[in-house]
């Protein structure tokens, strides 16, 4: 059986995300980013490292946590939160004070923009922070040559104005500001220029790039080609720039975040501690609903749990809905923008938490995954009994040409290939896909009833409503009908349709149940057309060979257990015709494939 940590390498998920390493003793060893948590992680303990220290760290490793996020740049923000908040012992780099940049607008009138590495709070904007100094530059250089902007400190009071306390500098004669010192600029023209600043600085520059490029062919038109490079330069920066971070954001801070996803046996819980901003702990784990209980009543208890295990003293929690903790806490259910996100953060580790732990589940203990399959497979299509044996039907044919038809089983959801069987249309004649579903289905139960085999507890039609009840029909003249639960799955929008029943069910398209049913969908059409193509491919061949004048069915079948294949026929010498069907029929075959000979 495998170990613990083999089990964890096996269903990490190909996400970007963040990894933690813990010791024996829980102390956490080492944080790292990855584009791919499952390659990232796995090659730790796949390669021969060259570097001491990494063995050392290899070996203590006892086990794995992670922390799924949106983006690689989420991903490099969040390690650089967590290091800095436990300072692993194999970390080398981000442990020291210094921050990523971030974007400020200074809370005073004619606010002024700048790049900071220190959020101060008192009242100012901070955009940010980002991954790359260069794009912050790029971006400031941009904005400062559409709006100019004051860079100086003075404090632009309206009395300190009027009074003709400063003087415009340099800046002003430059063109580089407007000279909102000595009145020459409004408040309000100052205010609507930072408006459009900041919404280029959220990402919404569409229109602002377009006038510098515009700028940047102006430049190559009169020859200044070093401006219009500097500008190229510049807006390349900011192809790939990121306006937002999931993971960080200065305005929340000091809250726990708290989400469930459950599904009929366990729920699955989430929780971020968040501090000046920054994501700085994560813990999932499952609770085993005793009563059936509610998404509310597991978060309850979570909240509860959790809060006291960490000790946690934040005065407020954001949730997916509304919770009861007491009255010492403020709930926040969060509808849009950066709150919203960071719960949906939340949300997305638990679900993959619960992919996890599926996963695991299959490889150490398959009944019990195949329990809670059947039990979310009677819960989603609404049968009376888990379809622990399901039947699939399918039909091939080109336009009524050598119809057949398929039976695929699976078995606690799985293919027992040994009980699939094939079967050509005998009783329809012509492209009639009703009864030809019609006459397979009231084969295939007519000898399990008489052979007094088990029937399955569900039938899946492959089509729509007119198959189904073609299918039906069958089931009536057998009796069966009400005994055993059938469904018919039409391609298109993957529409699941119920006997006596016009509207049909739409499945959730990542629901295992779905996928389960697409599976056997698959395997009956895959199935089917092999006996279809097989059958096409031989009457082809004889067809060929039976052009032939006054060549017989026995002759054609000698040729074919001799050469194989009509091709082969072709070919043949007279010599090797003459030994297999004699010197008269090997002139009529030799001459008929080769007139001019």
């Amino acid at each position: 059986m495998p170990t613990p940590l083999e089990l964890q390498l096996k269903t990490l998920p190909n996400s970007p995300g963040v990894y933690q390493y813990f010791d024996k003793d829980d102390g956490i060893l080492y944080v790292g980013k990855a584009k791919n948590l499952k390659k990232r992680v796995t090659s730790y303990f796949t390669k021969n490292h060259e570097n001491g220290k990494t063995r050392v760290l290899v070996k203590k490793i006892v086990s794995i946590k992670h922390i799924v996020v949106n983006t690689e740049t989420d991903a490099l923000l969040l390690e650089n939160s967590l290091i800095k908040k436990h300072k692993p012992r194999y970390n080398i780099l981000l442990k020291d004070d210094k921050t990523y940049p971030w974007i400020c607008i200074k809370k005073e009138r004619f606010p002024r923009i700048f790049l900071t590495r220190n959020v101060i709070k008192d009242g100012s904007e901070y955009f940010g922070p980002y991954t790359s100094v260069r794009t912050v530059r790029a971006l400031l250089d941009l904005i400062k040559e559409i709006y100019p902007l004051r860079t100086c400190a003075f404090d632009l009071h309206p009395e300190k104005i009027s009074t003709g306390k400063y003087k415009v500098c340099l800046e002003y004669h430059l063109g580089n500001c407007k000279g909102a010192c000595e009145g020459l600029q409004t408040e309000g023209n100052y205010q609507q220029e930072i408006t459009a600043i900041r919404s280029i600085i959220k990402g919404n520059f569409k229109e602002t790039l377009a006038k510098f490029k515009q700028m940047m062919f102006d430049f190559a038109e009169k020859m200044e080609f070093e401006e219009a490079q500097k500008i190229k330069e510049k807006l390349d920066l900011l192809a790939n720039y990121q306006a937002k971070s999931t993971v960080v954001n200065p305005t929340i801070n000091n809250v726990d975040v708290f989400s469930v996803i459950s599904d009929e046996t366990h729920g699955y819980v989430n929780f971020f501690k968040i501090a000046n901003g920054s994501i700085i702990q994560s813990y999932t784990t499952e609770i085993k609903k005793k009563l059936d209980e509610s998404d509310k009543e597991l978060l309850e208890l979570f909240i509860v749990e959790t809060r006291q295990r960490f000790n946690s003293q934040s005065k407020e929690i954001y949730v997916p809905f509304k919770v009861d903790v007491g009255e010492n806490t403020k709930v926040t259910v969060p509808k849009l923008g950066d709150k919203r996100r960071i719960v949906e953060l939340s949300e997305r580790n638990a679900k993959y938490y619960r992919m996890e732990q599926f996963k695991q589940i299959k490889i150490v203990d398959p009944d019990r995954h195949v329990k809670r399959i059947m039990a979310q497979m009677k819960k989603d299509l609404r049968l009376s009994n888990e379809p622990r044996h399901i039947e699939c039907f399918d039909n091939s044919n080109i336009q009524g040409t050598n119809p057949t038809s398929a039976c695929v089983v699976f078995k606690n959801g799985k293919p027992s290939k040994k009980d699939y069987r094939h079967y050509n249309i005998k009783t329809v004649e012509g492209p009639d896909d009703f009864a030809s579903m019609e006459e397979v289905v009231y084969r295939r139960y007519k000898r399990l009833l008489a052979e007094d085999e088990p029937l399955p507890q569900l039938i899946i039609i492959d089509g729509g409503k007119g198959q189904l009840s073609s299918a039906l029909k069958s089931l009536d003249v057998l009796g069966l009908r009400g005994k055993i639960a059938i469904i018919g799955i039409a391609k298109r929008l993957e529409e699941i349709y119920y006997p006596g029943d016009s509207v049909p069910l739409y499945l959730d398209k990542k629901s295992e149940s779905l996928k389960i049913i697409q599976y056997l969908r698959n395997e009956a059409h895959r199935f089917s057309l092999t006996l279809h193509r097989n059958k096409r491919s031989k009457s082809a061949i004889q067809s060929e060979l039976e052009q032939i004048p006054n060549v017989g069915k026995q002759t054609i079948t000698t040729l074919l257990r001799k050469f194989k294949s009509a091709k082969r026929v072709k070919t043949a010498t007279l010599d090797e015709l003459s030994s297999e069907i004699g010197n008269a029929r090997a002139i009529k075959v030799y001459e008929y494939f080769n007139p001019k000979k």
